[in-house]
């Protein structure tokens, strides 16, 4: 995604202003309370190691006590045929391929990662999904494994109610929309990452790195080293991926809140949750009480 520098502090002291000292080692989690409503936010990773227990006496409470449950898509619902349809219509580009968008040493670089012939026509942003996934999963961790297939399983078994902010195609159209120059950056940083020479102290979040932090619920380590490089180098890949999903998915969970008497449990990316605009912050500017709760 990028190269993963150490995050800037302003973010990282946005980041602890809800993160309390006390809080339990383990998955971020908030609370969200109306004069009528409760929902919990929960920072989720899309793939972990299938041996990886995150879940906690206070997420099952929390869990527990919601009428319906949330998720950035319900993936668990899109068959083969589907995402196939949806990524020929955003992720394919047959008349420009890759050959000639990307640098020649990138090029290269690419070419030793992954076999060209059936990546060719794909559009950056595609090919950089990919590629970025593939450490994570050499190393084992599985999307079926990861917090939101887990809790989307568990849902649908149990009879929760299931809601959704976006469909598949808004995620892909969310990519697709990029400027051309942001999606060729975002596959460069990507082939970059994965052909950087290794240091005996390294400060870039590994994918293994990466788990251990977010079980240690460690949003000042997690959070700002991946989005602060994001919005500095890739602006437009940080307003697209972060930004103005967040302030969607706040206008709607602000709606909601207005609506429905109860407890509601978000989950989504944990990245969603970090910095001036993550959903903590972007809920308490809306004059709600948020509090970090694990």
């Amino acid at each position: 995604m990028s190269r993963f520098r150490l995050a800037v502090a302003a973010v990282a002291a946005a980041v602890a202003s809800f993160a309390g000292a006390a809080a339990q080692a383990a998955p971020a989690m908030w609370r969200v309370t109306s004069p009528t409503a409760e929902v919990y936010l929960f920072g989720t990773l899309h793939a972990l190691q299938p041996t990886t227990h995150w879940r906690t006496p206070a997420y099952d409470e929390a869990y527990a006590k919601a009428s319906a449950v949330w998720f950035e898509a319900d993936v668990g619902a899109a068959d083969a045929a589907t995402v196939g349809l949806i990524v020929n219509r955003y992720g394919v580009d047959p008349e420009r391929g890759l050959s000639e968008k990307l640098q020649a040493a990138d090029l290269r670089a690419l070419g030793d990662e992954a076999d060209m012939a059936r990546i060719e026509h794909l559009r950056p942003w595609a090919a950089a999904l990919m590629l970025s996934m593939q450490p994570v999963l050499a190393r084992g961790a599985k999307v079926e494994a990861g917090a939101d297939m887990a809790v989307t399983r568990q849902a649908r078994a149990g009879g929760k109610q299931i809601k959704v902010f976006e469909t598949l195609e808004d995620q892909a159209r969310l990519f697709a929309g990029l400027p051309e120059p942001a999606e060729i950056q975002y596959l460069a940083d990507v082939i970059h990452q994965r052909h950087a020479p290794p240091r005996q102290i390294s400060l870039k979040p590994t994918a293994m790195s990466m788990e251990s932090a977010w079980m240690a619920g460690d949003l000042a380590r997690l959070g700002p080293s991946l989005t602060a490089e994001i919005a500095r180098e890739n602006p437009s890949l940080y307003d697209a991926l972060l930004k103005r999903r967040n302030l969607a998915w706040a206008d709607k969970l602000t709606a909601e809140m207005g609506q429905t008497r109860g407890v509601e449990l978000v989950n989504v990316g944990a990245l969603h949750m970090v910095g001036p605009d993550g959903l903590p912050a972007l809920l308490a500017a809306r004059g709600f009480k948020v509090e970090r709760v694990q």
